[in-house]
């Protein structure tokens, strides 16, 4: 077994630089790598030939056969349990949001969600005027160096390869209200720039608001899209949404609907529906959807596969799998990501088998499909990405010819996220190591690089399940790890393995319930040398482990 799970781990670590095939072949299903299956290869078995997909080839060849996937095998790749006799779609996903949660009864003792937050019915009338309509806002005169500083802001706008940081930072030298010298079109690209981020964050949140406070301060005002990125900043900041920061963003809903007279869309009360079901609000959630009903606002592609993840969060998988149906009855068009949100929905709601069951279909569609590309990993190519299938799924709601061939296009292998969702499912519920094994050896199969949050997610592993007696998180594989990071870290420098806040916290964790605090302090050491975090960011690590860092029998510490 370790020989095994060392293998397994130093090739995944090393795949990116030996990913190299041709553009010709193609990946087939390995049984001897089906993880979740009770069989196992055994030790003293030969090695199987493991090859891998080169992510920066493309196919330049025509294919002669390529598999097609209609809408009813998008249905059927959750039809685990065999839904009906026939196992064919459910007729009632014909009607209308027959796949949403009901919403409250509107009875005595239940109030319109507007009357619930107290926004006058007012301001829902449609014939709220909106800013987009409105006459461009003069501009302030400048003098010779505010002209200056407005041009570098408008070099630095348009190199798609500046970053937040530095955009934020050359405006933030023009003279209070900083908007109040910029062209409408320059305030539109602004506000662009700075929502689009990987991650939202407090730093990122605070930047966002200062240019809102800017532009309430200039009485200057803000479109739809604007407040949506608000909305969305203040909701989501923090890696987990609690009712602080649902109270947030609805207040900031608020004050878009009531103070600024701008009417909420289908993007608005999507953004609300995903903050509230993150935070588990599921009533309030099933408020805003009815919300959207009364206002008659069709939900998007975003909205509904929110709706797949509330259901997961409640614990329904009967409804997680309504949802996706009724997904591709809408005429949506499957992703990798959808998937991996039905994975998630249906590990969260306590159905691993049939999340495995999705994974393998994943898999089998993917080998058949000869020219189908590996996922791509950049957040920003996924983002433009879910952008054209939106707009594909609305140039042909009514073609399904169309529709079939975008859909036979589209790429529903198992990329990274597929297999952070469920190396995490091992570490935080089964613990099986022997599991998490095989999916690395399936991330090398196809050609998915190593990536810091797998290495993160396996020290939180050994930090819940090592040091302690007959235990398979042992310390040679935790020093196996450790290897591995090392070496990926002195011999790559890509930004997808560094050393990170969340990289620091549960090594020194896995260390400290495996060896106990010397060597856990050897770690933070090491570590320390490599981590170029700001000095908040280090005391607040440093305050978080302070306990593990304290010379002090550990509990565990002397098995493994």
């Amino acid at each position: 077994m370790d020989k095994i799970f060392i293998d397994a781990l130093v090739r995944a670590s090393l795949c990116r630089e030996h990913a190299q095939i041709s553009s010709t072949q193609v990946p087939v299903p390995n049984p001897r790598y089906i993880y979740h299956k009770p069989h196992r290869r055994n030790a003293q078995q030969n090695p199987v030939h493991i090859r891998s997909i080169h992510t920066s080839r493309t196919h330049t060849h025509p294919v002669a056969a390529q598999a097609s996937i209609s809408r009813e095998e998008c249905i059927q790749m959750l039809d685990y349990y065999n839904f009906g006799a026939s196992g064919g779609i459910d007729q009632n996903l014909d009607r209308p949001n027959s796949f949403l949660p009901s919403a409250p009864p509107d009875d005595d003792n239940h109030q319109p969600m507007v009357e619930e937050l107290n926004l006058p019915k007012e301001s829902l009338s449609p014939e709220i005027s909106s800013p987009e309509g409105a006459a461009p806002t003069a501009l302030k005169s400048r003098t010779r160096e505010e002209e200056y500083n407005v041009k570098r802001l408008i070099g630095i706008l348009n190199d798609e390869d500046s970053t937040q940081e530095t955009v934020f930072q050359v405006y933030s030298k023009l003279p209070f209200p900083g908007v109040a010298y910029l062209s409408d079109e320059v305030r539109r690209q602004l506000f662009r720039r700075i929502s689009v981020v990987e991650r939202k964050s407090v730093e990122t949140m605070l930047r966002y608001l200062r240019v809102v406070d800017d532009m309430k301060t200039a009485n200057i005002p803000m479109i739809a899209v604007e407040w949506n990125s608000a909305i969305a900043f203040t909701g989501r900041c923090l890696a987990k949404v609690t009712a602080t920061e649902v109270e947030l963003a609805i207040r900031t809903w608020k004050e878009m609907e009531q103070t600024a007279k701008v009417q909420s869309g289908s993007v608005t009360f999507t953004i609300l529906f995903d903050i509230a079901t993150k935070a588990g609000k599921f009533v309030l959630a099933e408020m805003i959807l009815k919300e959207m009903r009364d206002r008659n606002l069709s939900l998007n592609r975003f909205a509904r596969v929110g709706v797949i993840y509330y259901h997961g969060l409640r614990g329904d998988g009967d409804s997680v799998r309504n949802a996706y149906k009724s997904f591709v009855q809408a005429g949506e068009i499957v992703d990798t990501v959808v998937m991996n949100c039905v994975i998630a929905s249906l590990l969260r709601a306590g159905e691993p088998s049939a999340a495995h069951h999705v994974y393998e279909r994943m898999k089998d569609i993917f080998s058949s499909k000869t020219c189908s590309p590996v996922p791509v990993q950049d957040w920003k190519a996924v983002r433009e990405l879910s952008r054209v299938l939106v707009r594909a799924a609305c140039l042909y709601r009514n073609d399904p010819e169309g529709r079939q061939r975008v859909q036979s296009e589209t790429c529903l292998a198992p990329n990274l996220h597929t297999y952070a969702i469920f190396i995490e499912h091992h570490v935080v519920k089964s613990g099986n190591l022997s599991s998490i094994t095989a999916l690395l050896e399936e991330m090398l199969f196809l050609g998915v690089p190593m990536h810091g949050r797998i290495f993160v997610k396996l020290f939180k592993g050994f930090a819940i399940h090592g040091g302690i007696r007959y235990t398979s998180w042992t310390r040679p594989r935790l020093e196996s790890v450790w290897v591995s990071l090392l070496a990926v870290l002195d011999k790559s420098a890509s930004p997808d393995v560094a050393v990170r806040k969340w990289m620091v916290v549960w090594a020194v964790k896995a260390f400290r319930k495996c060896y106990g605090p010397r060597r856990a302090l050897e770690v933070w050491a090491e570590l320390g040398t490599r981590w170029k975090a700001s000095a908040v960011e280090e005391r607040a690590v440093s305050e978080m482990l302070r306990e593990d860092l304290r010379e002090k029998p550990s509990a565990g510490g002397d098995w493994g």
